[in-house]
């Protein structure tokens, strides 16, 4: 195979109509925000005149693409069923059947009984490009479902519930909601979260009771602080409905007895700048995780209606070396999800004060996670493992004999061997002597001589860890000779909140660094060489992508740039966008210089130059409610105006579909293997 030939068909090329913007006295003209326009004819016929010039160059791998999609399908068990769990009087669990794309969602009568199909998600989708169920609820007394539907994956949901008794929806129907949504204690009301039409920022709280209409919803809560959202849950006590406001570095919480849903939410504790806490409540108490005094967070103990921090009682105090993270409450133990060392641990505790220990992993890199653990009373926790080797495996772990029994581990179809691979974890030095964390994985016996390809993965955004998890899709580029990798930058909380607030407003530099440096250790100890070094990311990570081909286009061969947020400064400056406001804490807020100035320096889309840029597939969604499809259109056409090689520049817009691609179980891979197809060809490997 040859690599891809930029000029099998002449690139569209988007006309210019410069647009003047000034802030701060400093003006920047926009050539392309015209793009904005959704509705225009000619926005669409851009977007689809991309989509046939990536068709084009890419036809050469047809034919690849199709043995890719057909061999990452073969992987997956057609006909599967998800680990069951018990709730009350029922068994819960999903399950696919062959060459259907939707879940079947049922449950089975406790202690024996038949199958009840909850929901058939494939009879929704019928006749549509897109289909999303989510904020599933049953009610307590588990004769309703309620559940939240999205056709166009631009996240904005409808509410309906289903008896479960007669098999037939109710005439309830919220619209135009979020997918967040609890019942009380009646299994008459509902609480649901509604975003704003525009901005869809998690605004308001509200009351449905069942048999009325949406108009008469009371409005039990509105957020008024745009750099807020707020959403409605239920504590582990099922006692407390419980809302939540939060913010990049601050939340709030309320609560209300679930049994007198009519009732008035009572503030928890005040909102304060730079204090993050997240509360539960369980055996006459509440839990609350917080960061006051306690960079890393530490576990407090308080007794109802003890609301006051100084009356709180240190259950885990803080700790330099261990970032605290989620815990799940058991009438016998409490269970703690903690990072040290850039690894996740399962923490133990008996509340009798004895027997603390850390659930035993033997791989070098893994994740770990806590599952679904409905029954409080319960001694056996149940949790998930994967790693970049070990699909993903759910065990049953007892929490007193200290014992773990296997209960399902993802079967990968085919002649998938463990052994034939292997997964190290690295470090890299950066340019003020950080030592950045390196998750890799090769076939058994890949030589270090820089013959290989690499594919380097980053996202550094959020304080979210990208974990070495298992992907059964990446296979199809290990097995042909590609080595990946995961660098874990600052941004992400890896190593602590330190290596997120490392990684964010005036610090956000040291993500691309990072990066870079990861990329060049690679390198220099032979894992790859320059044309054969291949950079992936999506979202967040697409600005990773964008900024990093701006500060160093010489590092790579190829860059995917998934959904990539790259237009940052017009984005940050227009809060009538979805997610804008809230944003200020991560990125900055650019109303005010300083931070302008700094944004301003990094922007992917305003720092693109005449010069040579790797070769560049970039996706996009039409629906997109996080980066919206304009960024990547913008950033493309742009490119395509100055650089200066002779490299692909692709975009491939999802006009069917939004920030989390097409939906379906199969039809995702379409996009995989187009997406591995490019990379193998710019690999110049078969």
């Amino acid at each position: 195979m040859t690599r891809l030939d930029a000029h099998a068909a002449k690139p569209p090329r988007a006309r210019r109509s410069p647009t003047r913007l000034e802030t701060h006295g400093v003006v920047r003209v926009d050539d392309y925000y015209w793009l904005r326009e959704r509705e225009r004819q000619d926005v669409i016929d851009y977007l689809n005149a991309e989509n046939a010039h990536t068709d084009a160059v890419m036809a050469q791998t047809a034919a690849l693409q199709e043995t890719l999609f057909e061999e990452i399908k073969g992987r997956i068990k057609q006909t599967d069923m998800s680990v069951p769990y018990r709730e009350g009087d029922f068994t819960y669990y999903s399950r696919y059947e062959d060459d259907r794309e939707y879940p079947i969602y049922c449950r089975r009568p406790e202690p024996a009984g038949s199958e009840e199909v909850l929901l058939d998600v494939n009879e929704l989708a019928q006749g549509r490009d897109f289909c999303q169920v989510s904020g599933r609820e049953i009610s307590p007394d588990q004769q309703l479902l309620a559940y939240a539907t999205d056709f166009e994956g631009r996240r904005i949901h409808t509410i309906r519930v289903k008896n479960l008794v007669t098999g037939a929806d109710l005439d309830d129907e919220l619209t135009g909601v979020t997918n967040n949504l609890v019942w009380a204690n009646d299994s008459r009301t509902l609480f649901y979260a509604h975003q704003d039409p525009t901005t869809l920022r998690w605004s308001r709280i509200y009351r449905h009771r069942l048999g009325t209409p949406q108009a008469d919803d009371a409005l039990v809560y509105e957020e008024p602080d745009d750099t807020f959202n707020c959403e409605v849950g239920k504590s582990r006590s099922k006692r407390y409905l419980l809302i939540a406001s939060h913010q990049t570095v601050s939340s709030e919480y309320r609560y209300l007895d679930a049994d007198e849903p009519d009732g008035t939410f009572t503030l928890f504790l005040a909102r304060e700048r730079d204090h993050e806490y997240h509360i539960d409540h369980f055996r006459e108490r509440f839990y609350v995780r917080t960061n006051r005094d306690a960079r890393n967070f530490k576990l407090m103990e308080a007794a109802e209606g003890g609301m006051d921090p100084d009356r709180w009682v240190e259950l885990i105090p803080h700790r330099e070396e261990a970032l605290l993270g989620p815990f799940q409450l058991f009438r016998g133990h409490l269970v703690i999800r903690e990072r040290r060392g850039g690894l996740v641990h399962l923490h133990v505790r008996p509340w009798d004060g004895g027997g603390a220990h850390d659930i035993a992993f033997e791989e070098p890199v893994y994740d770990a996670y806590l599952s679904v653990n409905r029954e409080s009373d319960s001694s056996v926790l149940r949790f998930g493992y994967e790693s970049l080797t070990t699909p993903a495996t759910t065990y049953d772990y007892d929490m007193v004999a200290r014992t773990r029994t296997l209960l399902k581990q993802e079967e990968v179809l085919g002649d998938f061997d463990p052994s034939r691979y292997q997964a190290e974890r690295l470090t890299a030095t950066a340019d003020d002597g950080e030592r950045i964390p390196v998750s890799l994985v090769s076939k058994v016996g890949t030589p270090r001589d820089g013959s290989h390809p690499l594919l380097l993965y980053g996202y550094g955004a959020y304080g979210l860890c990208i974990d070495p998890a298992f992907n059964s899709s990446r296979l199809s580029l290990l097995d042909r000779g590609f080595i990946f990798a995961i660098a874990h930058v600052r941004g992400g909380q890896e190593l602590g909140r330190r290596w997120y607030d490392d990684g964010r407003l005036g610090q956000k530099r040291n993500t691309f660094t990072d990066f870079i440096a990861v990329a060049e250790h690679l390198l220099a100890e032979g894992y790859s060489q320059r044309d054969r070094l291949f950079a992936m990311g999506g979202s967040a990570g697409g600005l990773l992508m964008g900024a990093v081909t701006n500060m160093r286009p010489d590092l790579f061969a190829g860059v995917v740039a998934q959904v990539p947020f790259v237009d940052l400064m017009t984005t940050m400056l227009d809060d009538s966008i979805p997610l804008t406001t809230g944003e200020y804490d991560e990125w900055g807020n650019p109303n005010e210089r300083a931070a302008f100035d700094d944004m301003l320096a990094y922007s992917p889309y305003d720092n693109v130059e005449a010069k040579d840029y790797p070769a560049l597939l970039v996706l996009a969604g039409l629906h997109d409610s996080q980066v919206q499809y304009w960024e990547p259109a913008k950033w493309v056409a742009k490119l395509r105006a100055l650089k200066t090689d002779g490299n692909p520049l692709l975009l491939k817009t999802n006009m069917d579909a939004g920030h989390g691609g097409v939906s379906g179980r199969y039809r995702r891979y379409r996009d995989v293997a187009l997406q591995y197809a490019f990379l193998l060809a710019q690999a110049g490997l078969e």
